[in-house]
């Protein structure tokens, strides 16, 4: 039986245990925070380090006599470590991620309170500790062209027509999940359509640091056009008047309110069960870079069209293998003649 993707989920934080944390962590905690949103920290960072603290001050409280951050020593932070990953079943992701937490928060305590006098000595020790190694602890699904475009199929013939936009676009973009739904029906009219191949996007927040992040155009190929049609067609009919493109609605007597979407488990979990496979949104970022590697564009190109400061990441995103590579120059008449792609072929 195949074991789907899955994350540990342990009930560690409670109301009623915060109450008992030592107060004086709770306030360094915040003023930590605070500082982070003075130099403009992305508020997901913010929300992400609020809970990691959490977690940690409940540990110490239950495990570590409820002691002052700064006076952990190295000896009780691999103590936490092993507890995370032994007893709660983390993995090494989540356990590299919360230490980055508690390490920030030890470098706040040595470069920004070292002038007062109870921080004057303290020296970081969080990254003294090793990390675990680095495992995978779910199971990559590679897409195939065929597997897409069934999922597609299947959800048109289903007149899921708002989820097939959003997998289209998704699959001709690479998007991530938060850029996908700052999608704006405006961004795919005749103004925005370039390169007589792909839609360029207003700027939308992509992932990056501060508070507004790391600002980026986005492309989108031709080829999601019948799917964005069909959505659109919907909206008219169903007299949806938003500026977002996915949307959900809430009824207030007669009077539907149409608002922004910001989940899309629904969608994941309708594309499991039709492909059979573990389907997660990101799984599309890799088949984009893929295919468009498969079609053998320019390293400079790619990196372009994701808006990546390095082809680098192109290794990241590409899973075809050393096999596929081969198949791709040599024959057993020797070596190909390797043509060149172009985006307007997808």
């Amino acid at each position: 039986m195949k074991i789907s993707r899955f994350t540990v989920y342990n009930k560690i934080v409670t109301p009623e245990k915060l109450t008992k944390v030592n107060p004086e962590n709770i306030q360094l905690g915040e003023d930590f925070l605070e500082y982070l949103q003075s130099i403009d920290r992305s508020p997901d960072t913010i929300k992400g380090y609020r809970n990691d603290l959490k977690i940690f001050w409940v540990w110490c409280l239950d495990f570590n006599g409820n002691k002052y951050f700064p006076e952990l020593t190295k000896r009780e932070v691999a103590k936490f470590q092993n507890y995370a990953l032994n007893t709660w079943n983390w993995g090494s992701s989540r356990m590299r991620r919360v230490k980055s937490c508690l390490s920030s928060l030890s470098n706040y305590i040595q470069d920004i309170l070292d002038d007062e006098k109870e921080f004057e000595n303290y020296k970081p020790i969080i990254r003294k500790i090793e990390n675990p190694a680095k495992t995978a602890r779910r199971e990559k699904t590679v897409l195939t062209d065929e597997q897409v475009d069934g999922l597609l199929e299947t959800l048109v013939e289903r007149k899921e027509y708002e989820c097939a936009c959003a997998i289209a676009i998704a699959a001709y973009s690479g998007m991530r999940h938060g850029e996908l739904l700052q999608m704006r029906p405006d961004f795919f009219n005749d103004n925005h359509f370039v390169y007589d191949s792909m839609w360029k996007t207003d700027k939308v927040r992509a992932k990056g640091h501060g508070k507004d992040g790391l600002q980026l155009n986005k492309f989108v190929l031709y080829g999601a056009k019948p799917y964005i049609d069909l959505w659109m067609n919907e909206r008219k009919e169903k007299g949806i008047n938003s500026e977002w493109m996915f949307v959900t609605v809430t009824v207030n007597g007669t009077k539907r309110i149409w608002k922004k979407r910001k989940d899309t488990s629904s969608w994941v979990k309708q594309c499991t069960e039709i492909l059979g496979v573990d389907f997660y949104l990101h799984s599309l970022r890799h088949y984009t870079c893929t295919k468009l590697h498969r079609m053998n564009l320019p390293a400079h190109v790619i990196q372009e069209f994701f808006g990546w400061a390095s082809s680098e990441m192109l290794q990241i995103y590409n899973d075809l293998t050393a096999e596929d590579e081969f198949g791709k120059y040599f024959t057993k008449d020797g070596v190909k003649e390797i043509k060149q792609g172009s985006l307007t072929d997808i």
